[in-house]
């Protein structure tokens, strides 16, 4: 069964915490205890109502403020598909926590109140979904029962929304009215927007292709583990360990080491511990050369047609995530898949508006949450693509070497 992960963002009070306990608990993925304790704690007791954003404002600060601050992560299933939900801040003061969540999924949920139709965070979220390449978008539009479930409502807000997605290059946008408090469209069909004949959200999310996300076409194998066992039944094994993350493998394929450019081919490839004549993205596989090569972790395989590039100095996309501003010169640690090298921030050439995508003069220094691009300088070169053309090996993260936190995220250009 395959994973879905996926965000929701939207404005405060758009509905996003009440959306997600509404999935859970329409899909039956509280636990009784769960939801005898969420009783006790509703402020809607009184009329028999459950505050289902309390399944995910679980922060004290969160409840005091009615807000979301940090990202909130939920795991639940259903008989087609499992799903891990990133409940991101719509705060910008927050950018950095929704860089973080929208990392790492593969769909965005754009909530947008019916009442307020598209506003300033609303273009901020999709800026954001545009920049780190989310593949899928869904515009929710909740609240729909405070609009009397108009169909024009719903309508003048998809055409406002469609000229930011085509502004911003968003390709797969879907549209679908909702009321996340009384469940219209959430996981069956709403009989109260009979004209709406599209699927319910819960019904899309289970449907939606991944499959197409994959670039099985441009191989990349970062090794995480050269695997020597050294012993008398295996005196001559070495195999390198890692996950495809894009791209197909088969046997006798010619190969190169990045980045040394080293030219070989695979002489045996195993999954689970057997033998396989072809190997894809996702899977984690071991894989034997023909000839006996240097191969560390970090080193990347790839096809020999490969377009993958090779340097130590890398034009990103930096979103920065420390509260100490960044400033250039400063030295860092730069995470790109399994290979982490030292690194300095060479230059900063302008700062990014997320809130209109326009380029900013550079002042001096980089402050929390705000975007830049920057010019990275590693100490070793790097096997790496651009974000935009594979996004699997175009993102990478700025580690402060002294705490081990990560600081920045970035896109490479």
């Amino acid at each position: 069964m395959d994973i879905l992960r996926f965000i929701t963002a939207g404005s405060v009070d758009d509905g996003k915490s009440t959306l997600i306990g509404r999935l859970l608990y329409d899909s039956k993925s509280i636990l009784v205890d769960q939801l005898e304790a969420l009783e006790r704690q509703t402020k809607n007791k009184s009329n028999g109502e459950i505050d289902l954003a309390l399944l995910t404002d679980g922060l004290r600060a969160e409840r005091e403020q009615g807000i979301t601050i940090d990202v909130a992560y939920k795991y639940f299933s259903t008989p087609n598909r499992k799903f891990i939900i990133a409940d991101a801040p719509g705060h910008i003061q927050y950018t950095r926590n929704m860089v973080t969540g929208a990392s790492n999924s593969e769909l965005i949920i754009v909530l947008v109140d019916a009442r307020q139709g598209v506003v300033e965070q609303t273009r901020r979220h999709s800026i954001i979904a545009s920049l780190l390449r989310l593949p899928h978008v869904v515009v929710a539009i909740n609240k729909m029962d405070l609009v009397d479930y108009s169909e024009n409502v719903f309508s003048n807000i998809v055409i406002d929304y469609a000229a930011i997605a085509e502004k911003l290059g968003l390709k797969d946008v879907t549209y679908i009215p909702i009321s996340a408090l009384d469940g219209d469209n959430i996981v069956e069909a709403s009989t109260n927007m009979p004209w709406y004949t599209g699927k319910p959200l819960l019904q899309f999310l289970e449907a939606v292709a991944l499959t197409d996300d994959i670039d099985l076409e441009n191989a990349r194998f970062p090794v995480q583990y050269v695997i020597r066992p050294q012993t008398e039944a295996l005196h001559d094994y070495r195999g390198y360990a890692g996950k495809i993350i894009s791209g197909t493998y088969r046997k006798g394929d010619a190969v190169t080491v990045l980045p040394a450019g080293i030219e070989t081919s695979i002489e045996k490839i195993e999954h689970n511990l057997q033998e396989t004549e072809e190997a894809f993205a996702q899977q984690s596989v071991v894989m034997h050369l023909a000839d006996d090569v240097d191969v560390s972790r970090g080193d990347v395989i790839v096809k020999n047609n490969s377009t993958a590039k090779v340097s130590n100095e890398l034009e990103v996309l930096l979103c920065w995530m420390d509260t100490k501003p960044l400033l250039t010169g400063n030295k860092y640690l730069l995470q790109l898949n399994s290979n982490r090298v030292r690194a300095v921030v060479k230059a900063v050439q302008y700062k990014v508006d997320v809130n209109t995508l326009e380029n900013i003069t550079y002042d001096g220094a980089v402050k929390l949450n705000e975007v830049v691009k920057a010019t990275i300088k590693t100490a070793s070169p790097l096997a790496h693509d651009s974000y935009r053309y594979l996004r699997a090996n175009g993102g990478a993260i700025l580690i402060d070497e002294t705490s081990n936190i990560t600081v920045g995220a970035c896109m490479i250009q």
